[in-house]
């Protein structure tokens, strides 16, 4: 669990592929609170933006930011369930992780974790967002359509605008090198019927379709 309360120091950014550029309509409407006057409390759960540490910071609000696919490849969350199939044990991976007082969070960035986590940690870390987000709290998250095909990239997303967002591809074919062992994979893609189920226990929900086979939703608890 990390927790910045002030821009950190620049430091020599790691090798990468290109970002690419892509609107969001959802980011249009979030970015009307990032004006608050009052500190927000921030949570982003996809794999760690500096620049999305400092857009925070430099705004005056908190910002908590925690790889949680990247936490979910620990081996010692592996256990086996009555059946015998291998499951990640989710009752030690909420110990691990998201690990926060209840209504702590004004705002949650998901981006598409539930696409690419192991389908027994997806529904107890909805439920843990829930109980950690604020009433009235809102949350993103993006989920690939059917037509995105099993190959989609993974991203990491950057804030770039009010309205924009630049992603860099974390598992691109050909990597080589130790990062090639954790290239995620799309799991599984939900409808949205599926969706709402998973954040039934929210006070509302809504859908922006964009063009590239992605729907955004936006929560609020």
């Amino acid at each position: 669990m990390r927790f910045f309360r002030s821009a950190p120091e620049s430091s020599p950014a790691p090798k990468s592929q290109e970002r690419l550029t892509r609107r969001s309509s959802a980011m249009a409407e979030l970015s009307r609170i990032f004006k608050s006057e009052d500190p927000l409390c921030v949570l982003d759960i996809g794999a760690t933006s500096a620049s999305n540490i400092r857009y925070f910071t430099e705004r005056g609000h908190r910002i908590y930011s925690e790889d949680l696919l990247e936490a979910s490849t620990d081996p010692a969350l592996r256990i086996h369930d009555e059946q015998g199939v291998t499951v990640l044990d989710s009752k030690k991976f909420l110990t691990d992780n998201l690990a926060y007082p209840n209504g702590q969070f004004d705002l949650v960035f998901c981006w598409n974790l539930a696409d690419y986590m192991d389908e027994s940690l997806v529904k107890p870390v909805v439920a843990r967002l829930w109980s950690v987000m604020k009433p009235g709290g809102m949350l993103l998250a993006f989920f690939h359509t059917r037509e995105a095909g099993p190959d989609a990239p993974f991203y990491r997303y950057h804030l770039s605008g009010t309205d924009s967002l630049e992603m860099q591809t974390l598992n691109a074919k050909g990597e080589k090198g130790k990062a090639a062992a954790k290239n995620f994979a799309l799991q599984r893609v939900f409808n949205n019927r599926h969706i709402e189920n998973l954040f039934r226990d929210f006070g509302s929900i809504k859908f922006f379709l964009s063009r590239d086979n992605v729907r955004e939703v936006l929560v609020v608890r």
